[in-house]
């Protein structure tokens, strides 16, 4: 039977949202948050330590775009990331059981959090951002400018300062050098309301118009340590050499959109259309964002949102039943390939049981670097090749 070759966004196009005209005012009871997870209350385990040179595994839909150790805490966790008490102080949270932890320094070490948006900002939205920062009694001082990058691709580095925007300035068509400026957040709280509450939680909001596109946030503190506001605090002369914050309960949210019909936005509208794609048996689809740790089949956060599309096809196909396919690009052993093609597939097959699907419904294999889709000589067709699929058994 012919395979089917297409990205899971497409083939999750299963309805169109009906738009009413917008209201004159804004009634904040229709607005929808555009943040899943905003409040962190969806998390794979309960946390155990706080680890300095980690990454964010832990909260579903969330991670670090730096090598910056985001921390999170919850009322399950352990001593050291429990909620109310905790290594970096004590706070409850703003909503919820749980919150996450960055580091805002008054130097240049930083810490961020990033996540995907339900759906991308149209060109016009007023969009509002809220979240709620409070100051560890651990830190020994405060700084103002927390803020948040909206962006229309997902930004990284491997670096543990402040996050900066590279780009080469080409000085003629093989020289180039590399420019590297700030950030610059479109909400960013200002430098006159420096962030020092330890008790309880303080507001940062703002609002935009989005130039369209834009699906990515990262929250955290772009500005330079001399442009941070930062204060020292005598009473504060603890376990932190500056500003570490707990956030919660984030929100983004259009002030002048008409509100969805249906409030689940877990289909991006750049993928709707009105060909369907043919789910019979022995069809095969990619799954086009599912990231490991390198060398590993530990499933990255940036995977949440590919796997939770996943999941909502099978919710709406609820007698399909698919096998999971791991594959690998051509460098490396025979035998290595295949073998971590094959833990990865069972990665997602276990992760998918995790949230609730039948293990009836699943198979897994791997298949090493036997199914190329791409050639092996090139990085973009190596990248390609290293995926994993789904193929229908039966439904």
């Amino acid at each position: 039977m012919k395979k089917t070759w297409v990205t899971i966004g497409l083939l999750l196009a299963l309805a169109r949202f009906a738009q009413a005209q917008a209201p004159s005012t804004t009634d904040t009871s229709q607005l929808v948050n555009l943040v899943y997870n905003g409040s962190f209350e969806e998390y794979r385990h309960c946390p155990r330590r706080v680890d300095a040179v980690g990454i964010l595994t832990l909260v579903e839909g969330w991670y670090q775009p730096t090598r910056g150790s985001a921390d999170y805490f919850n009322v399950c966790g352990s001593r050291e990331c429990g909620v109310p008490s905790n290594k970096l102080g004590q706070q409850l949270p703003h909503d919820g059981d749980g919150y996450c932890g960055i580091y805002c320094s008054k130097n240049d070490y930083r810490e961020y959090l990033q996540t995907k948006l339900r759906r991308k900002l149209r060109s016009g939205d007023s969009i509002q951002l809220t979240f709620w920062a409070s100051l560890s009694e651990e830190s020994t001082g405060a700084v103002a400018t927390l803020g948040g990058l909206f962006t229309k691709e997902s930004i990284s580095d491997t670096v543990r300062s402040i996050f900066l925007a590279k780009e080469h300035e080409y000085l003629s068509e093989d020289i180039f050098q590399t420019i590297a400026r700030p950030y610059i957040p479109q909400v960013v709280n200002s430098t006159d309301s420096i962030i020092t509450n330890t008790r309880g939680w303080q507001r940062i909001r703002g609002t935009f118009v989005a130039q369209g596109g834009e699906q990515y946030i990262t929250l955290g503190n772009f500005n330079l340590a001399e442009h941070s506001g930062y204060i020292d605090y005598d009473s504060l002369t603890r376990l932190l050499p500056g500003a570490y914050y707990y956030i919660d309960d984030v929100t983004v949210e259009c002030l002048n959109c008409p509100p969805p019909v249906a409030d689940d936005l877990n289909v991006d509208s750049t993928y709707l259309t009105e060909e369907q794609p043919a789910f019979t048996v022995g069809s095969t689809f990619v799954l086009k964002d599912i990231y490991f740790e390198f060398d590993k089949s530990t499933i990255l956060q940036q995977s949440y949102f590919e796997l939770k599309s996943l999941i909502s096809l099978l919710e709406t196909y609820p007698q399909m039943h698919i096998e999971i396919r791991g594959h690998t690009d051509g460098k490396g052993s025979d035998s290595y390939n295949l073998r971590l093609s094959v833990n990865r597939a069972k990665a997602v097959a276990d992760y998918l049981i995790s949230k609730g699907v039948s293990e009836k419904r699943l198979q897994h294999k791997g298949y090493g670097k036997s199914l190329p889709i791409d050639s092996n000589d090139t990085e973009e067709g190596r990248a390609n090749n290293r995926r994993v699929e789904f193929k229908i058994i039966s439904m």
